[in-house]
């Protein structure tokens, strides 16, 4: 039996969780660096009380709580099922959350119980950050420290061919809804402090990366859509620190004084929807954008599409024959 770990962020899946759920995430000091440490985690107290109740408001817009649970355990749920047709192995899929439940170290011990010793780590962030994957891998590796697991990390897959394929395709199907409507194509990618990037981090370059060889997928046959033009913005900033721009919104308006009438935004960095897609793309920015007489259409979210499940099978099957050479 070989175990596969699904690693994501996680989301308050109630309203009351939403205080919790942020407090986690500003404590972990791997993405931000509250003073000194020893005043992180009552700092991250006061900035989790301070933003709750906005961020309360914000997820009451999309359900009541975040669907990035119900979708990662769907996607684990498809995944499963796949591996074990005819692969000669049987898998069991997991889940692991960074910030909210189920938490990783729920997960390891879910897996241990389960007698399972192998194990593939495939992190559902296809561009490396420390802030994400870097962050979510130290916490996985903790939470393992003694036990006797032979593990195999997938830490980065920018350009990874099936999942460029199926981001080229719902690209392509959402310029097909604008009807052949001239329009301008905006990559969303969610924002980091521009220190990490210049600390080394190749979130940035993995990013570009993805955009290059989806538009060039989206060149080629069947959707031979040439010269196509597209623009690279970031949402979702916190904080007074210089993050990574153009930001989306700025973008949007500057986009309408140069004539622009329909909009097609792809969030290139998230592979499932959740708040950033349901509230920030779908809500503020589209009513932004109707201001400044801009038809939006967002681009959907990976998701469960089939294509973007046979590309996880594929990482992972990749990855599971090291132990086929190992034994």
């Amino acid at each position: 039996m070989i175990g596969v770990v699904l690693l994501n962020l996680g989301g308050p899946d109630s309203l009351k969780a939403v205080r919790p759920f942020l407090y986690n995430l500003f404590s972990d000091r791997d993405i931000i660096r509250l003073g000194p440490s020893c005043l992180q985690k009552p700092i991250a107290w006061f900035i989790s009380t301070l933003r709750s109740n906005k961020a309360a408001e914000m997820y009451g817009r999309i359900g009541g709580k975040s669907p990035i649970l119900d979708i990662t355990t769907a996607q684990a749920d498809a995944l499963e099922k796949e591996l074990n047709q005819g692969s000669g192995a049987n898998f069991k899929v997991y889940i692991g959350m960074r910030y909210w439940h189920p938490f990783i170290k729920d997960t390891i011990q879910r897996i241990a119980d389960d007698g399972v010793r192998r194990l593939i780590v495939l992190s559902l962030y296809p561009h490396y950050s420390k802030a994400t994957t870097g962050s979510s891998v130290a916490d996985f590796k903790k939470a393992v420290t003694g036990d006797s697991f032979k593990i195999q990390y997938i830490e980065q897959w920018p350009d990874f061919p099936p999942y460029i394929d199926a981001l080229a395709e719902l690209v392509a199907e959402g310029i097909s809804g604008l009807k052949g409507n001239k329009f301008d194509l905006l990559y969303s990618a969610h924002s980091l402090p521009q220190s990490f990037i210049d600390e080394g981090d190749p979130y940035l370059d993995h990013i570009k990366t993805t955009i290059e060889k989806v538009n060039m997928r989206l060149s080629g046959g069947p959707y031979n859509l040439t010269g196509l033009k597209s623009l690279l913005s970031f949402q979702s900033k916190t904080g007074p620190v210089k993050w990574l721009a153009p930001s989306t919104e700025e973008t949007i308006i500057n986009l309408s004084k140069g004539g622009c009438k329909n909009l097609l935004v792809v969030p290139v960095s998230f592979i499932s929807d959740h708040i950033e897609t349901l509230y920030e793309i779908d809500i503020l920015y589209k009513e932004l954008a109707a201001q400044h007489g801009i038809n939006l259409v967002r681009c959907k979210a990976l998701n469960t599409s089939e294509k973007f499940i046979l590309a996880m099978k594929e990482l992972v099957l990749a990855s599971a024959g090291h132990f086929k050479r190992e034994s």
